[in-house]
């Protein structure tokens, strides 16, 4: 239906992060992601780069993240504005992010 090579050899890494945050600081999260969005313009490699609400935990957000390459996720939070943002989630989550990587194999509006 895809072709075979819609299925094998994809260099493109996809992923989900789910952030939990900490008792009372849902809204100081959503804020931050505000920021963490605008300092993901310095990653050239990342395509993607969606925070998405929970709708029925209102302390729970996630990511979804699209990278060029390898190469591009190996840079991601690295840079001058992106490690910052980062960090500063850290006081606001209730735990560590459960990140699930993937690779994409079909997609509307993306290029997989």
């Amino acid at each position: 239906m895809w072709g075979a090579a819609r299925f094998g050899g994809m260099s493109k890494i996809s992923l989900i992060a789910k952030l939990t945050a900490a008792e009372g600081k849902a809204d100081e999260l959503r804020a931050a992601m505000d920021t963490l969005i605008a300092a993901a313009d310095e990653e050239d490699g990342l395509e993607v780069y969606s925070v998405h609400a929970d709708s029925a935990d209102a302390n729970t957000f996630y990511f979804f993240e699209l990278y060029r390459d390898q190469a591009a996720l190996e840079v991601h939070g690295k840079g001058e504005r992106m490690k910052p943002a980062m960090k500063a989630l850290g006081s606001m989550l209730g735990g560590r992010p459960e990140v699930t990587m993937m690779s994409p194999v079909a997609a509307k509006g993306l290029d997989v």
